[in-house]
């Protein structure tokens, strides 16, 4: 089983093959933190900047669009700033229901333009990215952003992308 089942609201996601990245980027998150990815289940909303910025605006008070919201299925996220959260334990059918990801197509264009980089690349490491979220990482704390980033950037490496927060 895949775990990623991708809803495309935007056809234009279908250029870059975005259900194989889906699966590609949240099996590298899932496999480094030693989580069999054919047990876990993401769902990922690929849309439009007018259908996230209503996500965000019901969900965050932020009536913008955004790159990449999630949505955990529960709260994972460590006791102490900088810890690894706990990870999730498979419900009695034996699969881990993680949460939700949304992207938006224009927000991600324009980011990987501004970036210098391929939406592919930039797509990736957003769903890296959203998949840790609901894994219980966050960036809140310093401690905790440290921590992410530097997860993110493993994972990146370890699919042959740049670390995205090296902007040199």
């Amino acid at each position: 089983m895949k775990p990623v089942d991708v809803v495309i609201e935007d056809p234009r996601w279908e250029s870059i093959d975005i259900e194989k990245l889906a699966d590609q980027a949240a099996s590298a998150t899932l496999e480094r933190l030693g989580l069999e990815p054919s047990i876990c289940e993401i769902a990922c909303l690929v849309c439009d900047d007018a259908r996230i910025a209503v996500l965000n605006a019901d969900f965050r008070q932020k009536s913008q669009p955004t790159n990449v919201l999630s949505w955990p299925s529960e709260d994972r996220a460590a006791m102490a700033a900088g810890e690894m959260p706990q990870p999730p334990a498979p419900d009695p059918g034996g699969l881990v229901e993680l949460g939700d990801i949304a992207l938006a197509y224009e927000t991600c264009l324009s980011e990987s333009v501004d970036f210098g980089i391929s939406l592919t690349d930039h797509t990736t490491h957003l769903i890296v990215h959203g998949t840790l979220h609901l894994l219980g990482f966050d960036h809140i704390r310093e401690a905790d952003a440290c921590l992410m980033e530097d997860l993110e950037a493993e994972i990146l490496g370890n699919l042959g992308l740049k670390n995205p927060y090296d902007r040199t």
